[in-house]
């Protein structure tokens, strides 16, 4: 049973890789244990710095993609080219190895089961992250609150979860998957790649009469752009939650 979630604990504590897994090609699933692991709300984040054996550190922020599981718990990594944190957790970091992090850290970007409202979820390229923490916590939990994801990506190549999206999307009662191809779409897929818009918003989302939350996550320009639409939909803006990275 997990533990119930703190928001913003910032002690430092050491995190052992018990599992990595490839999540597309340029991105990585990391399992870690922490010892002492106060738990998390689906939608929070940690801090994770790295410390050189000269002792120069940097550190980053990386979102949980997993529902609250005792001492453990996943991070999903986008390997940046060029980064200092990102390649290392993706290529070389090997699993037993220890990292340091802080958290959970976050108490507005969060979904919390006893909300009975619907729930739209816009994710971005790896803005998938927090989100699939809340489809898997509402599964672990058993919930049956109404869930919409909607997933605009580059390529098939791109999408994260691919496999447990649409199993998810098949055995979950209440929960709504509709990827968009913004380049190139899978062979058969109707109509053509193209941008997330009004359109797919307007079709896909819950719509604002049924007084849905409202998650969006991705680069600030998708963020803006998605929430702009949401307001012009009639979504009170204090019911839309953004996270956004670059």
């Amino acid at each position: 049973m997990a533990r119930t979630a703190v928001s913003g604990r910032l002690t430092w504590r050491t995190a052992a890789l018990a599992e990595a897994t490839d999540v597309t090609g340029s991105a990585r699933s990391l399992v870690f244990d922490v010892p002492g692991w106060p738990g998390h709300l689906p939608g929070q984040h940690v801090d994770v710095r790295l410390t050189a054996e000269d002792g120069y550190s940097v550190q980053r922020s990386y979102s949980i993609s997993s529902a609250a599981d005792g001492e453990r718990f996943e991070l999903t990594v986008q390997r940046v080219d060029g980064g200092e944190v990102s390649p290392y957790l993706c290529d070389v970091l090997p699993v037993g190895a220890e990292v340091e992090l802080r958290g959970p850290v976050g108490g507005w970007f969060v979904w919390r089961g006893a909300d009975q409202a619907p729930v739209t979820l816009v994710a971005g390229g790896s803005g998938i992250a927090p989100l699939m923490a809340m489809i898997r916590a509402r599964a672990f939990s058993g919930s049956r609150v109404p869930f919409r994801l909607i997933y605009s990506v580059r390529t098939p190549d791109d999408v994260y979860y691919a496999d447990e999206l649409r199993r998810r999307a098949r055995e979950d009662g209440g929960l709504d998957v509709h990827i968009v191809y913004t380049r190139v779409a899978p062979e058969g897929w109707p109509g053509v790649p193209g941008r997330l818009g009004l359109a797919v918003l307007n079709t896909h989302a819950w719509p604002a009469d049924f007084a849905p939350h409202v998650f969006v996550c991705g680069p600030t320009g998708f963020v803006e752009t998605v929430s702009d639409v949401f307001v012009a939909l009639g979504h009170d803006p204090r019911r839309i939650r953004t996270e956004r990275f670059g």
